[in-house]
Formats: structure tokens, sequence, C-alpha cells
């Protein structure tokens, strides 16, 4: 049976992302083939489809060094339940589920392990489901499992308004923090409105000038030098890094790794919070969904594209100015 997905063949622009129509996969013992209904877009997804930075093509788990280890990418889906291996025994056809199978979300299906898959929160809509696995999962493990959060610390997110600092923002808040946002004027009132206890306007201020102390800096946005964003830790704070600058040659590579470079050194700790290479993403899914379901988490979605035309979505995604999270309803 045949499928329509966006496939890569070759780095280049959104326009290298060709819909054409596949072979529909077949689930291994161990794994559910999903009818996806809905995907999400995040720099995950354009970094490979350009294979940029250019140095992590040389490293373990990169894009590939001449072309594409990934030819179907989209790190999230929700969806329908289609088949099961025979070794499956949590799922059956019909139950909705979502998954962060890191790729093969640009398709009509996609197969994820079993041990990948959690049910989708019944209070969420499949968009909406879409857009948590990545960017709440990486806030979850930034925030819980890098910087070890406890209730009552001061909490920065540099980058609050993005898909991993809207969730951020509101994980903080939940495990009893006192969280300040970082973001730019036309935000300002949606990161306020997710929780943070206050908001700071880049263009209006430099947050690593401002003389405030914070146990944990959880940075999504990597637009200050590593050097400048110590100075905003108390003594014993940590540095949690998700995402840095772009650029074609080194970036963000390089920003997580000149923080990594110094901590040594100094008394506060840099950490990356890596959830691709995490090994309890459906426990962690598990976790999101009963805050969400407790109402102390919801998902920011900034724009909804069809499936047709994920190409302009990753495009608009790769411009780096996306509020919250960008969705595709297959």
């Amino acid at each position: 049976m045949k499928m329509r997905a966006f496939v890569l063949r070759s780095y280049g622009s959104p326009d290298a992302l060709e819909l054409t129509e596949i072979d529909r996969p077949v689930p291994g013992d161990d794994e559910v083939l999903v009818r996806v209904r809905a995907t999400s877009v995040q720099p995950y997804d354009w970094h490979f489809m350009r294979g940029e930075p250019y140095v992590a093509r040389l490293m373990g788990g990169g894009p590939g060094l001449r072309r594409p280890k990934i030819r179907i990418l989209g790190a999230d889906v929700a969806g329908q339940v289609e088949a099961v291996g025979r070794d499956v025994t949590e799922f059956r056809p019909g139950d909705e589920v979502f998954a962060m199978p890191k790729q093969g979300g640009f398709a009509e299906y996609v197969c994820v392990r079993e041990k990948e898959l959690a049910p989708k929160p019944e209070s969420l809509s499949f968009e909406q489901a879409a857009a948590v696995p990545l960017a709440a999962g990486t806030a979850l493990l930034g925030l819980r499992d890098v910087g070890g959060i406890q209730a009552g610390q001061k909490v920065l997110v540099n980058g609050a308004s993005g898909g991993v600092g809207t969730f951020a923002v509101q994980l903080a808040k939940a495990f009893g923090a006192e969280v300040t946002g970082v973001c730019g004027p036309r935000n300002v009132d949606l990161v306020r409105s997710i929780g943070a206890d206050e908001v700071v306007d880049y263009t209006a201020e430099d947050f690593t000038r401002s003389g405030r102390r914070y146990d944990i800096l959880l940075d999504s946005a990597g637009s200050r030098p590593a050097s400048a964003c110590r100075r905003v830790l108390t003594r014993r704070g940590i540095h949690v890094l998700v995402g840095g600058p772009p650029g074609r040659w080194l970036q963000p590579v390089g920003h997580v790794f000149s923080a990594l470079a110094t901590s040594p050194f100094v008394s506060q700790r840099a950490a990356m919070a890596d959830v691709v290479r995490c090994t309890e993403n459906k426990r962690n899914l598990v976790t999101l969904t009963g805050l969400i379901e407790g109402g102390k988490l919801a998902p920011v979605i900034g724009r909804r594209y069809p499936f047709e035309e994920i190409p302009a979505a990753v495009g608009y995604q790769e411009q780096g100015h996306a509020t919250g999270k960008v969705v595709v309803t297959v």
C-alpha cells in the first residue's frame, strides 16, 4: 500500500522536501503503525534539512556527511493506531496516541516502537498533542533532570515565547519556582499570561546586565555568550543549554561547546538538555500528560499549516521568530 510523504533526497532549502508517494511502512514485532493526524515543525527539522551546522555532519547522530541520513523529517506525531506488531501488548487499532519518533512525521503513516508511544491526552486535539513531545520533553528534561529544579528557586527562561520556552515557563511554575521570561516586545503579554512572574523585553534590556541572579537559566535562544550568561547565575547556578544562534559552519554547536568547555573551571555548571538521546521519553510523555490533564500545562500554537504546505511551515520555522509551536494537520 502507498502513502504520501515529504522525502528529503539531498540537503537544501524547504524546496528540497519533495511530496511523493512511497510504500507504507510495515510495523516490526515491537512497533506500532500510526496514522499521522498531526505533526509539528521545529529547528531540529530544518537543521537536518540543511545539513547545518556543517560540523554536525561529522558527529555521531548528525545529519549525515554527504547526504541526509533522515529521508522523512518530522520528530513529533499524534494520531491513531493503524496496526501493531505481534509483540505489542499496550495498544490496539483505533487508539489515539502521540510520540516523538525523531523522524517520519512528515508522512501519512509512521512506525513507532511501543516503548516510545503513549496515549494521547484526552483533553487535547491531535494538533495540540503533536505540539508537545519534543518541545515539552526538552523543557521537562532541562528543568527537572538537568537543572534539578526545586520549589522556591528562581528560574530564567531565555526564549520564553518559543516552542521549548512556552513549555518551560509553565513547567517551572508547576514545580513551584519563581519564573522570569525573556522574549521580544510582541510576546510580552503572552509570556506573562502563561505564568511568568516577570517578563524581560530583550530589545529594551540586556538580561545579563540586570544584576538579578537565578538558580537556573534555561537557554533556548542562545542569544548571549556563555560568559555573559554566568553573570545571571547564583554561585551554584546552572546554565541549561537547549539551543543557540544559527550558523552554517559551527553554530549552534559552538555556543553549546563553549559553555560546556568552561563549566569545569567555574562554580556555576553548564549542561545540555538533549531529549533526542533521552531513553525515558515515554515516561516523560506520561508525566506531561498528567500535568496537561491537571490544568498545569497547555501547548501554545502560533501557526497551523495543512499537510501539503509542510515546506512553507519549515521555512517559517527557519526564520527563527515563531511564537509557540508550528503544527501541521495531516
